[in-house]
Order: structure tokens, then sequence, then C-alpha cells
């Protein structure tokens, strides 16, 4: 394994690449639900993503490393990172804005954490980690008394279901950590895309009446810009960074990630911004910094997934 770098140019590059793509996917998903349906568009994205990792995969591997994944990892990580966490993100924006769904489910790190404190005994919340936690809860349940009932009923409902999100993805992570040691990621992601691309698929034949066809300009460029850009080249960069970054600045996404979106949403998406909503914003990342560092040697408390050299790594894949 190479060593690993924080600070070379070329991960400050990678990084950056993908917590602009990630933080722009939010108002490309928003933007592209005005042509498409939410679960139909959802499984062709992934299935589109899964196809074109079908070719590039395997050489991903062979340098990567890892043993290929067992039905079971493939199938928990399909429905909880894609199928399930997905579906509901989609589905969520139909009425939300995107600034609004990236912020509040800028709580993963924090169901990542206390998933991780039930579930893997390595992964226990201790002294200030806890502060943390309530400071992006709290930071949530300000948006909930602001911003959502600003806009409507509905979103209230919808921001409630949306936090079932990044929850099933921590389950999801836990699961593949504690069971996928060892696991070449690419080959995980590869084959977890395509299951949960077409579990989409298949829940919009039976609620959407079919899946959609991508009859206009806009439906097109939000089903390629989120296949190809937010999902195979983000996964790609993110897979080479796991091995030539330190853990400090793979956490640097969670931070930026839900601030780029919220600025693509106000500058590109024109939706409007409150103090509410900076305050809710500011609250969560302060929480996510509390949760992802270890008081006692100021270092990130969430490593790769699958051990040291970020094998079977892929659960925080591609938020959003």
């Amino acid at each position: 394994m190479s060593e690993r770098s924080g600070t070379s140019p070329g991960v400050v590059a990678a990084v950056t690449v993908m917590c602009v793509i990630w933080g722009s996917t939010w108002l490309v998903v928003r933007e592209g639900l005005t042509d498409l349906p939410p679960f139909g568009s959802a499984g062709i994205r992934f299935l589109a993503a899964g196809v074109a990792l079908l070719l590039i995969a395997p050489f991903i591997a062979r340098v990567e490393g890892g043993a290929r994944p067992t039905p079971r990892l493939v199938l928990a990580m399909a429905t909880g990172n894609f199928a399930l966490s997905y579906g509901i993100v989609y589905w969520a924006e139909l009425e939300l804005p995107s600034r609004l769904a990236a912020i509040i489910c800028g709580v993963f790190p924090r169901g990542t954490a206390l998933v991780g404190h039930v579930y893997l005994p390595e992964s226990r919340i201790v002294g200030a980690q806890w502060r943390g936690l309530g400071g992006g809860f709290l930071g949530v349940l300000l948006l909930f008394v602001t911003d959502l009932p600003a806009i409507g009923p509905e979103a209230l409902e919808r921001g409630a279901v949306l936090l079932l999100s990044p929850i099933v993805s921590a389950f999801a992570t836990a699961y593949v950590k504690r069971h996928g040691a060892g696991v070449s990621a690419a080959l995980l992601n590869r084959s977890a895309m395509l299951v949960g691309g077409a579990l989409l698929c298949l829940f919009a034949w039976w609620t959407e009446g079919g899946l959609p066809r991508l009859e206009t300009d806009r439906a097109l460029f939000s089903v390629g810009y989120l296949a190809v850009f937010g999902t195979v080249v983000t996964f790609t960069l993110y897979i080479w960074v796991l091995r030539n970054a330190s853990p400090t600045s793979l956490s640097l996404i969670a931070y930026v990630t839900p601030a780029i979106a919220l600025l693509v949403g106000v500058v590109i998406g024109d939706e409007d911004v409150s103090a509410w909503t900076a305050a809710g914003l500011a609250l969560i990342l302060l929480g996510s910094l509390g949760v992802l560092r270890r008081p006692s040697a100021g270092g990130p408390v969430c490593g790769p997934i699958g051990g040291e050299d970020g094998r079977a790594e892929g659960a925080t894949l591609a938020r959003r």
C-alpha cells in the first residue's frame, strides 16, 4: 500500500473535485425531477453507472486488491446505500429544496457514529463526541421548526422521512465494515449499484407505471450527469483517494459537501436561504467535527470501511 499523504496536490485536487460534484448533485436531482419520476430516474442512474463500472471496475480491482464480495454484502449495500437511501432522497426532493435536503442528510456522520457505537465495539462514542452528536441534531431540529414549516406541511413530512436515508445508510455501512474486511471496494460498489438500480426500477415499475423515458434535454442531462460524474467519476476518484489520502482529508468531504450544495442551490438554482438555514448548517457541520474527532488523540474516528487499506469502502460513496 502506498503511503498516504493528505496534503499532496493530487489529493487536494481529487477531494476538491469530489466535493464540488457531490455538492452539485443535489440540485441536479431536484431539477431532473421536474421531468422524471423519482424512483425510475434513480434506478436508471445506478443501472447506467453499474454498467459503466462493469467495464472499469475489474481494472481498478486489480490495482486495489481484495476479495470478491459475498452476496450478503452486495445485498446489504444495494438496499441500504442505494435503493432505500437514494429512493428516499429522490422522493423527498419532489418537495424539498436541494439545499435543505443536503443539509438534513448532513446528519450522516452522526447516524454512522450512533450505529457504530451499538454495532461495532471499536467505534464507541466517547467524551466530546456526544456533544457533537447533540449539536448536529440540534441543527436539524432548527430546520424543522423554521425552514420546513415555511415551505408547507408536506415539507415537514418529507423532511422527517428524509432522516431515514442517513439512518439506513448507517446500518448498511456498519454491516459492510463489520463483515467486509479485505473485500474489493470496486467490485462491491459495481455489484451493489447494479442490484440497487434494479430494485429501484422494479419499484418504479410497480408505483410509477413503468420506467421513464428521457425525452427532454433536462432529463437526459440529469440522469447522464448523475450517472457519469456524480457516480462513476467520483467513485473512481474516491477509491484512489482512499489509498493516498489521510483520514482527515476524507473527513473533510462530510463538512464541505453540504455547504457547496447550499451555495449551488442559491446561486444556480435561485433558492432562498435564511439566517436559520445558515445556523442549522453551522450546527450540523460543527457537530460533524465533534463526532469525527477522537478527543484523546485529536484524530478522526471514521476510518475506511473494511480495514486500514480501505478495501470494501464505499458505503459513504456519492453522498449524494
